[in-house]
């Protein structure tokens, strides 16, 4: 397979929402706010090509209308997953699979049209498997009052009427050979795609670890359902990786998209090796 990092849609939300209980005198370290206490998050998908075409998340996307598009922090008008992912040659119609970590907006919203006032947002993807954690699927449909407004109902109704959502555990016969870690501190049902390569695994953090800032163990964001929870799931992934050599992608740091896992002479995880993106590198 050749990977690519794929830029989407960007955001700006509140720095101390994303960094949890950390205060802001040690956030600022890692993240400048602006004169809204907002920071800048990318929504970065990895786009493998092989023998299939496969999609990991498609991030917020551009489906809310500019009231809530404002709200959210989104920054461009446009579809911007699509432009980079024709920028390399892939239109939305190639890709085989689409693989989603979970189902909040700004993981799945990419699966969307553009906002537009003639009607609302279609489904895209219409030759693409879409694979979903079972446990997150039923979480998704029967949300909390505390995650209800994560989710977009008119996007499960989509995905259930395609005929092509897989629900799965940890593998997908639409991906032989691919493991799947899940985690249920951010959300239940949280499912990370291992994707196996000739230097080790390659973990697609998604939300459990969103950038470098929260590899160290008790850093978790204000969104999470259980952060102590996540701590734990997150440490026992970080302890798996630096023994295996493996490496981690990030969806939400807005300059690296991938990291190597070590520890520091006092034993906390530490990102090596990192890489702003990936274009068209042979795995």
């Amino acid at each position: 397979m050749n990977a690519w990092s794929i830029v989407g849609n960007s955001q700006k939300l509140d720095g101390g929402a994303m960094f949890g209980n950390a205060p802001k005198a040690l956030w600022t370290r890692w993240a400048t706010a602006d004169d809204r206490n907002r920071i800048d998050l990318a929504c970065r998908a990895l786009l493998l090509r092989g023998d299939e075409t496969v999609l990991l998340e498609a991030g917020i996307g551009a489906f809310f209308e500019p009231r809530l598009a404002d709200r959210f922090g989104i920054q461009e008008r446009e579809h911007v997953l699509l432009d980079s992912l024709r920028a390399v040659g892939v239109e939305h119609t190639d890709v085989d699979v689409v693989v989603l970590s979970h189902l909040h907006f700004d993981h799945a919203g990419g699966l969307l049209s553009a906002w537009s006032e003639d009607g609302e947002p279609e489904l895209l993807f219409p030759n693409a498997t879409f694979v979903v954690g079972a446990r997150h699927w039923e979480r998704a449909n029967h949300p909390h009052s505390r995650d209800r407004a994560s989710f977009v109902p008119r996007l499960n109704g989509l995905l259930a009427e395609s005929g092509r959502l897989e629900l799965v555990e940890d593998t997908s016969p639409s991906l032989p050979g691919w493991r799947f870690h899940t985690s249920d501190g951010h959300t239940p049902g949280l499912l990370l795609a291992e994707v196996p390569t000739s230097e080790g695994p390659l973990v697609f953090a998604a939300d459990l670890i969103p950038g470098v800032p929260w590899i160290h163990a008790p850093i978790t964001m204000g969104y999470d359902r259980f952060p102590e929870q996540l701590i734990d799931e997150k440490v026992r992934l970080l302890t798996d990786l630096v023994h295996r050599g493996g490496r981690l992608f990030f969806t939400h740091d807005p300059t690296t998209a991938v990291a190597s896992v070590g520890r520091d002479e006092r034993g906390r995880f530490v990102a090596k090796a990192l890489r702003e993106s990936l274009v068209d590198v042979q795995l």
